[in-house]
């Protein structure tokens, strides 16, 4: 996992002169220091990069294109801001997240509003708040946002998601595309839905969106279902003379959690979608849609670190030697939901020749299984020991909890040696700050 010679073979990492481990050019024992752990810790180094090597990837091509991030990875007001530096547009999947961006001066227009199951409420906040465009993604939802934008007395625009019937490889909790979904209209309904879209006076229809799912690796998921969705737009075409002008793609590139992950780069994923969209439309002489992706994970998993701290150590001889740190499935309950794999090393004996074992890596919260890593190879640990996890960037922080209401950690932005806090630390008193006691108790 370590290769001392390349100076740590992960993105951001590097060793300064004093042989200590940094990320983003700040010193990783100090920022542990400094903000205490368990700790996330962000590079708006990677970000930043990520962001732009879809952009350029995307400006190399004859197509007119737009970058959504998908909010639901990581968002804060400190990322809205990088979003808004970049030129990135935002999809959001709830109220809070419309709320997060808002707070944080992000364009309304730039908004792209997903859920499969927005309330009254939330569509009301949404066109309050003119958000530029509502993803339907059910009948139940296309008549609820006509009704809500009628009482607004206002016109919305709409981009229709479609459920392609293509299967992934990759996780069953994180597919998204398949026949048997909770998302998205499906494809053989989607020519007739058509007719009670445009018969609805305050709808525009704006597109159609596909998302096959997260963490995928082979790309030729990505082929048939655009090869589907465009023969959609035909249909679309012939039966009602309407041009589909927007072609969102989803999300759903892979990023590299292990050392022998090897993920296709942005730019080969890029270059697939358009090629394939172009070739598409030609086969079926349509428009050029504008094309839109909506990547969250590609962009800042690798840009996100977390920071723990060891204390009891267990070992059962002959089966299992645990090292227990100070987090767990509250900061990180990706291994208990889709036994998601990570790697991770002792930042305090980075460059210590002593024997490797092999250990698990558990959390302090009361389950068993309360696992972050299994079978990893580190030197001989002791308590006090800093580690860190590689490639937590991504719902992480946005899928924490409070389980055994432990609070949740600091989030801390790191960028060419500065660092600073973009979440404090949770308190105690955070915690209980919604707690009411009824009148009666009294």
């Amino acid at each position: 996992m370590i290769d001392l010679d390349n100076r740590i073979n992960r993105e951001g990492f590097s060793m300064n002169n004093s042989g200590n481990l940094e990320f983003d050019r700040c010193e990783i024992i100090k920022l542990a220091q400094k903000y205490k752990t368990p700790c996330y810790v962000f590079s708006e180094t990677i970000i930043r990069k990520k962001c732009r090597q879809y952009v350029n990837a995307f400006s190399g091509r004859n197509v007119t294109f737009e970058m959504l991030y998908a909010g639901k990875a990581f968002l804060v007001k400190a990322m809205c801001n990088i979003l808004k530096e970049e030129g990135f547009s935002l999809d959001v999947s709830s109220g809070g997240e419309l709320y997060t961006a808002l707070s944080a001066g992000f364009p309304p227009d730039k908004i792209f509003f997903h859920g499969n199951n927005k309330s009254k409420a939330e569509i009301e906040f949404a066109l309050k708040e003119k958000i530029g465009t509502m993803m339907v993604d059910s009948e139940y939802e296309l008549d609820l946002i006509d009704q809500i934008a009628e009482s607004l007395n206002t016109k919305v625009g709409i981009i229709l998601r479609v459920a392609p019937g293509i299967d992934t490889h990759t996780h069953k909790y994180i597919q998204t595309g398949q026949v048997d979904s909770k998302f998205g209209i499906s494809i053989d309904r989607a020519p007739d839905f058509m007719k009670k879209v445009l018969s609805k006076e305050h709808i525009s229809y704006n597109g159609l969106h596909f998302h096959l799912g997260s963490q995928i690796f082979v790309l030729s998921s990505y082929v048939l279902a655009i090869k589907e969705m465009v023969k959609l737009m035909r249909k679309i075409k012939d039966l009602w003379g309407i041009d589909t002008t927007n072609f969102n793609l989803g999300g759903g590139l892979g990023v590299k959690y292990l050392e022998s992950d090897l993920p296709p780069s942005i730019e080969d994923f890029v270059n697939l979608i358009a090629d394939n969209v172009e070739n598409e439309i030609r086969k079926n002489n349509l428009i050029m849609p504008k094309i839109l992706i909506e990547p969250g994970r590609s962009i800042v998993a690798e840009a996100g670190i977390t920071l723990y701290t060891i204390g009891n150590i267990k070992e059962i001889p002959g089966i299992r030697k645990y090292l227990i740190v100070d987090g767990g499935m509250t900061d990180n309950p990706r291994p208990i939901l889709y036994e998601a794999k990570y790697e991770a090393v002792l930042v305090n004996k980075i460059n210590n020749n002593l024997p490797e074992e092999v250990v698990t890596i558990a959390g302090k919260c009361c389950e068993s299984g309360d696992i972050l890593i299994k079978d990893l190879k580190l030197p001989s640990a002791s308590p006090g020991d800093l580690l860190v996890v590689f490639t937590t960037g991504a719902y992480h922080y946005s899928m924490s909890s409070n389980y055994n209401l432990l609070p949740r950690p600091a989030v801390v932005l790191v960028n060419q040696g500065k660092d600073d806090l973009i979440v404090k630390r949770e308190t105690y008193a955070d915690i209980v700050r919604n707690d009411t006691v009824p009148e009666w108790f009294k």
